[in-house]
């Protein structure tokens, strides 16, 4: 019986998972044989893991679906309407930063985040750990320097974009299109919680989730990649292009730091609780979330011709 054309074979996907999980925890390998997140070489290892779904997805790519077009088939090569394309890496260089400020307000509120506003007491900490001569903070005003992160959140989100782009290729670039066929709720559940799973190898060791349980923490990893993944998913889909979702990535990492510039120092930040990464910074990008479905934005994306390229003439059926 053929199988039908709504209903792609999975083998692609599951080629996919397979070696995106396989190689992440490869490259972690390391970490888990010696001082875990201690390990010197952890930032390098740490960029050459987000870049595993990208050397993935090349791979199904390149020798499982084999399309007309590479660059289409990961959505780096669509641009048009250019205008759409260009307000969506607009939103994401700017959504993210807000979402996290957002997170930080709500955990605040509800007495989860331990916020100053006033002295920045845990930034005053961070800037003098960095110059012991305390030059800074006697020349520099504190809101000044406050003020300077936004700019540095800025940049550090196009700098970011690199190795944001190589998860990004694979998750919404790659698997998000190909679940489609699925529904689009069923792609937007999956491609985030795959995406949260993948991240397995360092949240079990401490990362993000320090104070919690291995398991705890990676709930809490997949619950918000699921949030925050159907946002990304969204400026995929409605720009055809990875763009967009690259950049709100790189976004996203660079204005994590702002949990601490507005904390108090001294206080435990937990954030299976707080910030982005917590439930109670899940609140308003799930409020975003509901504003877009309810004003038909993830309407008629069930399938989209230009994300879905065909096999080459004459090559073998995925």
């Amino acid at each position: 019986m053929q199988r039908s054309a709504s209903r792609p074979s999975l083998r692609p996907v599951l080629v996919f998972l397979a070696l995106a999980y396989g190689l992440a925890w490869l490259v972690a390998l390391p970490l888990w044989l010696s001082d875990g997140l201690g390990n010197p070489l952890f930032g390098v290892l740490a960029i050459a893991i987000m870049a595993t779904p990208a050397i993935a997805a090349l791979v199904v790519v390149r020798f499982v679906e084999r399309p007309v077009s590479i660059p289409h088939a990961l959505g780096l090569a669509t641009y048009r309407p250019l205008g759409r394309f260009f307000f969506f890496l607009a939103l994401g260089l700017i959504l993210p930063v807000l979402l996290v400020l957002a997170a930080l307000a709500v955990g605040a509120f509800l007495g989860l985040y331990p916020a100053d506003v006033t002295n920045f007491s845990a930034f005053r900490a961070v800037v003098a750990l960095n110059d012991p001569t305390g030059t800074v903070l006697e020349t520099v005003p504190i809101g000044a320097l406050v003020a300077a992160q936004f700019l540095s959140v800025l940049a550090g989100a196009l700098i970011n974009v690199v190795p944001a782009l190589g998860e990004e290729l694979g998750w919404r670039g790659w698997l998000l299109p190909r679940l489609l066929p699925y529904g689009m709720i069923p792609a937007l559940v999956v491609s985030g919680a795959a995406w949260g799973l993948w991240h397995a190898p360092l949240i079990l060791l401490g990362y993000n989730y320090p104070f919690a349980p291995g398991w705890l923490g990676l709930l809490a990893m997949v619950g918000t990649t699921m949030v925050l993944g159907t946002i990304f998913a969204w400026m995929r889909l409605r720009s055809n292009s990875v763009w967009p979702a690259a950049l709100a990535h790189g976004s996203l990492n660079a204005a994590a730091g702002f949990s601490v510039v507005f904390a108090a120092g001294g206080e435990r930040i937990d954030t299976v609780n707080a910030t982005i990464l917590g439930w109670s910074g899940w609140l308003v990008p799930l409020v975003v979330i509901a504003v877009l479905f309810a004003t038909g934005q993830f309407r008629g994306r069930a399938y989209d011709p230009v994300l879905a390229v065909g096999p080459r003439a004459g090559a073998g059926a995925a």
